[in-house]
């Protein structure tokens, strides 16, 4: 069990930005909002995609958030998503930079003449973010694919 001390209220403040802006990167891939979950990093992030978490080797790396276009514009080949965003943890928090971890389980439904099927799969974030001009942002977004589950819907 971890122990709790008190904390300041702008470091509260600070834990809640940075909270509500994982929330609101799962709003976006959700809602197709891709321009919007671009604007949620910084212009020179890093993005890395690891499709095996247990290989080290990325599937994908991207520097720029204009190379992020194309990855969220990727989520219109599903019918639906829902993002279930889990545990969330800061490691590190300063004036203006800290890092985390958070946890999400992603469901994808697609449609193929007539046939649903779910793809679900679990995602770990780990995060660095920056504040910049009193919004904090991601500065680097490593994310891993623990599992996925496939199936038929009804």
């Amino acid at each position: 069990m971890s122990k709790h001390v008190s904390i300041s209220p702008s470091e509260a403040a600070d834990r809640l930005a940075i909270r509500e802006l994982v929330e609101a990167y799962a709003h976006c891939a959700d809602r197709r909002d891709a321009q919007g979950q671009m604007s949620l990093f910084t212009a020179d992030t890093h993005f890395v995609v690891f499709m095996n978490a247990k290989d080290p080797k990325p599937s994908q790396e991207l520097n720029s958030r204009e190379a992020l276009a194309p990855v969220f514009a990727d989520l219109n080949k599903y019918a639906a998503t829902t993002h279930f965003v889990g545990q969330s943890t800061i490691f590190t928090l300063a004036a203006e930079r800290a890092t985390g971890e958070a946890y999400c389980l992603a469901h994808h439904v697609t449609v193929d003449g007539g046939k649903r099927r779910l793809m679900v799969a679990s995602l770990r974030y780990l995060d660095t973010f920056v504040k910049v001009d009193s919004a904090w942002l991601f500065a680097e977004r490593l994310l891993y694919v623990d599992w996925l589950d496939e199936r038929a819907l009804s």
